[in-house]
């Protein structure tokens, strides 16, 4: 059984709504330090803001980059990646091109990650690389796997939480089985409860991405 501490050191601390307010992300940020998680998800313009409530914490800040559809030009990505950065990201979370995977342009989908991956890895951010399985056929996954291990992300990232349906055990079990330990793998979207966080880890996750992160904690402490 994974302890406390090791258990809230794999959740990305999450709230991504439209409508977030100040107070919000000063509440997440409180949260992420008082439960020990390793990183709070929040929009990209938020970055800043997250970045100053978290100093000295060792928190560290991910911004969702071409969320939740990742239908911006790739330029337009690499620049919100930069911004991001700096404005003070510690990890990038960014969502692929769908379209472009389906009409399988896959220089497309390997020069975007490629971008993307670079600019993180110059400036020693993580990266993770969103492929949104809900929206994807097996095939599809499969390329997605491929491609990363020819880009050497940090994680390949099943869902954004915004679309049709969000993690799976078969998505991150057959992720995991593609890119073994070459690659890590991150679990998110509908994620809520403890036996949920145990079983994605047991498939091969590691990172979860949930805003029910403190529920899951005291669940545990109980």
């Amino acid at each position: 059984m994974i302890d406390q501490k090791n258990l809230a050191n794999m959740i990305d601390h999450t709230y991504l709504k439209a409508d977030s307010t100040d107070e919000d992300i000063k509440k997440l940020c409180k949260e992420a330090i008082k439960y020990g998680f390793v990183m709070v998800a929040i929009n990209s313009g938020q970055t800043k803001r997250a970045k100053e409530y978290l100093k000295g914490s060792g928190v560290h800040v991910g911004a969702a980059i071409g969320f939740p559809l990742g239908q911006q030009s790739i330029q337009s990505k690499v620049f919100e990646t930069k911004d991001a950065i700096d404005n003070g990201a510690d990890e990038i979370d960014y969502v692929i091109n769908i379209t472009e995977l389906k009409e399988k342009n896959y220089k497309y989908i390997e020069e975007e990650m490629f971008q993307i991956v670079s600019l993180c890895r110059k400036y020693n951010v993580i990266s993770k690389v969103i492929f949104e399985n809900c929206y994807l056929n097996q095939d599809e996954k499969i390329k997605l796997c491929e491609i990363a291990l020819k880009i050497k992300p940090d994680y390949i990232k099943t869902s954004t939480g915004f679309g049709t349906s969000g993690a799976s055990i078969e998505d991150v079990k057959l992720m995991k089985s593609i890119v073994k330990d070459k690659i890590k793998v991150k679990a998110a979207g509908g994620i809520r409860n403890l036996k949920d966080v145990l079983d994605y880890i047991d498939a091969g996750a590691s990172r979860i991405g949930t805003s029910s992160g403190v529920k899951i904690i005291e669940e545990y402490n109980n």
